[in-house]
């Protein structure tokens, strides 16, 4: 099974799948954070090539079309700038799942905090935390389900992080069609 972690930091959650044997890829704009991903794999998985883990914005890398099996998306879409940046990223990371793979997506929403959040425009808010994110809700995440063409593997689920900030896993399958 191939595995791309889209927006992958220094790798949190390759691990697992590093130490397992699958095939992992994962992009990131910060060259740190790839350097640190080269780094890990390199002693959990050293057969991998380094060409696998690649410094790139998530709107315009370079792996192609229907790169992987799953592709994670972690705490990564909520910081786009606005709604056609979020769209971009979403789009460059959609492209990478393989027909009848699978889209695993963590992200902020507004889902269970609706009324804690202050609106600054354009699907960005104010958290109780201060910080300014790019927040989803369950019609937006529905509606782009449909959009994309997939179908929800899982209910969206929400959790509600230390009355902060909420983080709601949204779990598509793309159909084979494709």
């Amino acid at each position: 099974m191939t595995v791309l972690d889209a927006g992958c930091g220094g790798g949190r959650n390759l691990v697992f799948l590093l130490r397992e044997g699958y095939e992992v890829y994962a992009v990131d704009r910060d060259p740190e954070a790839i350097r640190a991903v080269r780094s890990l794999a390199g002693q959990l998985a050293p057969r991998l090539p380094a060409a696998n883990f690649r410094a790139e914005p998530l709107e315009s890398n370079s792996f192609p079309d229907h790169a992987a099996d799953a592709v994670l998306s972690s705490a990564v879409l909520h910081f786009a700038r606005d709604e056609s940046h979020f769209r971009a990223m979403l789009d460059g990371t959609w492209r990478l799942v393989k027909p009848g793979g699978l889209l695993f997506c963590r992200l902020a929403s507004s889902i269970g905090m609706e009324s804690r959040v202050t609106p600054l425009g354009g699907r960005r808010f104010r958290l109780p935390d201060h910080s300014e994110r790019f927040l989803v809700d369950e019609p937006y995440l529905l509606d782009l389900t449909a959009e994309l063409g997939g179908t929800l593997l899982d209910p969206l689920k929400t959790t509600v992080v230390q009355d902060q900030r909420c983080m709601t896993t949204w779990v598509v399958r793309r159909e084979t069609g494709w």
